[in-house]
């Protein structure tokens, strides 16, 4: 697969872009260029119509990574700066590459969502379907908006897409060193970056069977003990769990 990858070039992009190179023909849409120096690059923001035009141009499916002002969904409060960067960022954004998307023919794409979309105060999670969007900030907010945004492309266009909610996501040395040295509260599970990859390439997968106007909605955690999130719908849907602290031994 022709592959693009929006907001490529961050935390979670650098780090599955090794993994997903193994498998399909990579290009990265992003600000900044990536820190891996063979992948074809094209500079821009995703709320630009004709540079994602350029950027999907001769793609198959998408993965969208791309973010502004993380916050943790445990509190309300977030700045004006804020509200501008995640409205522009998540919501008008999102919406300019899946018109643009759905106008070029590309329609399956994975969307990198978060577990803050809900109150994280929680210490149980049983479905993806069960529990509210209710987090309490602009990014955990605007992140669910563009939940929406997805839901409405599959509806009204027949996309076919897929919604991560991620928790703390990781490259390996930071994932070693938070397994090893927690952080402290408020506790989070981690996420490796090759449980990541292995995610959104079961994912892609899951978008090759025939059908169309279906967005799917999946926790995405190292959470392997399954002590906080029940990831049932991952596990049989996609055929996708977390593997990394079995396979690194800790």
């Amino acid at each position: 697969m022709n592959l693009l990858l929006v907001g490529g070039s961050g935390l979670v992009g650098t780090a599955v872009t090794p993994y997903l190179q193994q498998h399909h023909n990579l290009r990265v849409l992003d600000l900044n260029p990536p820190r891996h120096d063979d992948i074809e690059f094209i500079q821009g923001s995703i709320t630009d119509p004709d540079t994602v035009r350029e950027a999907l141009d001769g793609m198959d499916g998408f993965i969208t990574m791309a973010m502004k002002g993380g916050q943790g969904g445990h509190d309300r409060h977030h700045t004006m700066d804020q509200v501008i960067d995640n409205y522009t960022v998540n919501c008008l954004g999102h919406h300019v590459l899946l018109l643009t998307a759905f106008e070029m023919g590309v329609t399956r794409g994975i969307y990198t969502g978060t577990m803050s979309v809900h109150n994280r105060h929680r210490t149980w999670y049983p479905s993806e379907e069960e529990v509210p969007l209710d987090g309490p900030n602009v990014y955990g907010l605007t992140k669910g908006l563009t939940e929406r945004i997805c839901q409405y492309f599959a509806r009204e266009y027949d996309m076919n897409l897929l919604v991560y909610r991620i928790t703390g996501p990781c490259n390996r040395a930071m994932y070693i060193d938070r397994i090893k040295h927690p952080p402290g509260d408020p506790k989070l599970y981690y996420t490796d970056e090759e449980d990541m990859a292995e995610a959104y390439l079961a994912g892609l997968r899951f978008l090759d069977q025939p059908g169309k106007g279906r967005c799917e909605v999946f926790f995405i955690s190292g959470d392997e003990d399954r002590e906080e999130m029940n990831m049932a719908k991952a596990r049989m849907l996609l055929g996708w769990e977390p593997e990394a602290r079995k396979k690194l031994g800790i």
